[in-house]
């Protein structure tokens, strides 16, 4: 991953493709790599789809290497949901590919003056980009399928679906998985928009003719993945739970917790919740002809992805995550499992972020357009989106604004950016990376969840305020460090636990890198990542007041627990003060 490759969308004549050395960027991967661009690169102050804003993928340190694990791809920009700097992250085949493929980033800078659409391909001989308005306004499965038609089987996509054409704030962006299904999907913050203000519909990724990324020792290398494997293996979460059930594993536990937003974050317990969970899932699936264990790229050995079936036993979508079982479920009052995985599929298609369109439709019933509950009418919202109705453009701008058009008071967003799975109320760490988090509202950038309810890592009890300061800053800046691995997220409970598979992750960098970091040096790094982010947000015009959680959070006693978010505004302040 020695290159970069610039594709300058506003160039005289048409898209300019220069490839040039990473330079200044050099030794970066993932997030590390997208933030400190975008923080250089792009203005502040500039509007999140104009010309000046720039879209950054990149792979991780480790992808396109055979290290386990190390499949996850940084995509990186100024969001159009919260007006901040932002990573989103996503599985599937295309960091691997594209690592391979010798590439540190492709960046996506300017505007073309057309609405002409555009595709890229790259390859061995390398990239190259063209005009293809046949593909205009395709949701990601149909784009994928023709993609497969012109380039063959051997390729991974990279993609939007009409929602980010329609430059929508809660576009994702699509990553094909190991059946090239447009499955995987970086979804937060509206970086499928900023792909649409590019008009760039597709990235194709063919490695066919590349090997494997070399380590500087090979036998070193091999020693520290097998140690790695191995302690995810015996972890309990990564070793049974999630290749067992999924991350829906967590839909009972939460529920029982006492943690699981209802209703639009109006109870804490869903009583249906086990219509709905990962163990009525999994059985689901095994029974439908489907898959409750499979991986989301090669080189995945904790597999908590899957494969969901309709009932007469055709492919509907992948197993959906815990995150938008519960956004379409429980959040929504739907307890029908098959609804709920043909709005992850919709979601999929048209481009869109999961945990936003529930918590938008959360919203949605809020606000008296349909009931909860109502999972047809939940299918029609999310139909409207795609189409591009008026409706649909309001809903598909996400939970902020919906609450704006409609007059709704109680909205669960931070920083324009809707909440996820996990009631702050009930899981207290959780609410502080929420509130504080550079990229809005959102549970990867520091997963309380795993201490306050999990237990892993050591036990901070999660109904209380104490201890939540200290456990949410520390696990925003280990997180910021993996995120820049390439490695999949998940790891991190087995790192937490285990000292030697963290030292086993320490020596596949310093294998392969020619490196001698230390635990202090990855802690390092992740303080730089955060202090960049915060630097740019802070120049965007973001303050201490916008690292905090709607007032009802403070307000409302949440049942069964009676509780409210009582961590101080003063402690929250207290985060990145280290």
């Amino acid at each position: 991953m020695d290159k970069i490759l610039r594709i300058d969308m506003s160039a005289e004549g048409g898209p300019r493709l220069t490839e040039t050395p990473v330079g200044e960027y050099a030794g970066m991967g993932g997030r590390a790599l997208t933030s400190t661009l975008v923080a250089k690169e792009v203005p502040p102050l500039c509007h999140p789809l104009g010309a000046e804003n720039k879209l950054v993928i990149a792979p991780g340190l480790l992808s396109g290497t055979t290290s386990a694990m190390s499949g996850r791809l940084s995509v990186g920009c100024k969001s159009p949901l919260t007006g901040g700097i932002k990573e989103s992250n996503s599985g599937g085949q295309a960091s691997q590919v594209l690592a391979r493929l010798g590439y540190a980033a492709i960046v996506l800078e300017g505007k073309p003056a057309t609405d002409d659409l555009y595709k890229v391909i790259i390859n061995k001989d390398g990239a190259r980009i063209e005009v293809d308005n046949t593909l205009k306004m395709l949701p990601n499965y149909d784009l994928v399928e023709e993609m497969k038609k012109q380039y063959g089987e051997d390729i991974a996509c990279i993609s939007i679906g009409p929602a980010g054409e329609m430059k929508m704030s809660a576009a994702s962006i699509a990553c094909t998985d190991m059946e090239l299904r447009p499955t995987r999907h970086a979804g937060r913050g509206g970086v499928g928009a900023v792909m649409g203000s590019k008009r760039v519909k597709v990235v194709v990724l063919d490695d066919t003719g590349k090997k494997m990324r070399p380590p500087r020792d090979p036998e070193k290398f091999k020693e520290a993945n097998k140690r790695f494997v191995e302690g995810l293996r015996k972890h309990p979460v990564t070793g049974q739970a999630l290749p067992a059930y999924g991350t829906n594993v967590l839909t009972n536990i939460l529920s029982e917790a006492g943690g699981y937003p209802t209703y639009n974050f109006k109870e804490g317990r869903y009583a249906d919740a086990h219509k709905i969970s990962g163990e009525t899932q999994a059985e689901t699936e095994t029974a439908r002809g489907g898959l409750a264990t499979h991986g989301c790229h090669r080189g995945c050995v904790i597999r908590c992805s899957g494969i969901y079936n309709d009932k007469d036993g055709h492919f509907l979508t992948k197993q959906p995550e815990y995150e938008t079982v519960w956004a379409h479920g429980g959040n929504c009052g739907i307890c029908d499992l098959d609804a709920i995985a043909m709005l992850d599929f919709l979601d999929d298609n048209y481009g869109l972020d999961t945990i936003e369109m529930g918590v938008t439709l959360g919203v949605a019933m809020e606000a008296g357009l349909i009931r909860f509950g109502d999972a047809e009418g939940a299918i029609r919202l999310i139909k409207e989106v795609g189409q591009g109705t008026p409706l649909g453009r309001i809903l598909g701008n996400g939970a902020a604004v919906t609450g704006k058009v409609f007059g709704v008071e109680r909205v669960p967003v931070v920083k324009g950016q809707g909440l996820p799975a996990y009631d702050p109320r009930a899981v207290k760490g959780i609410g502080v990376t929420y509130a504080t988090s550079t990229m809005g509202a959102d549970h990867t950038a520091g997963y309380a969840v795993a201490t306050n309810i999990l237990k892993v890592g050591g036990d901070v009890d999660p109904l209380k305020p104490g201890g939540q300061i200290e456990l949410s800053r520390n696990l925003q800046i280990a997180t910021a460090a993996v995120d820049s691995t390439g490695m999949c997220l998940f790891i991190a409970f087995a790192l937490l636990d285990q000292p030697d598979t963290f030292q086993a992750l320490l020596d596949l960098l310093n294998s392969f890198h020619g490196l001698n970091l230390t635990g202090d040096d990855v802690t390092a790094l992740g303080k730089s990542i955060l202090k960049t982010e915060r630097d740019f947000n802070a120049r965007a015009g973001f303050t201490a007041q916008h690292d905090r959680l709607p007032m009802f959070f403070k307000n409302e006693l949440l049942a069964p627990h009676n509780v409210t978010f009582d961590v101080s505004d003063e402690d929250l302040d207290q985060v990145f003060n280290w």
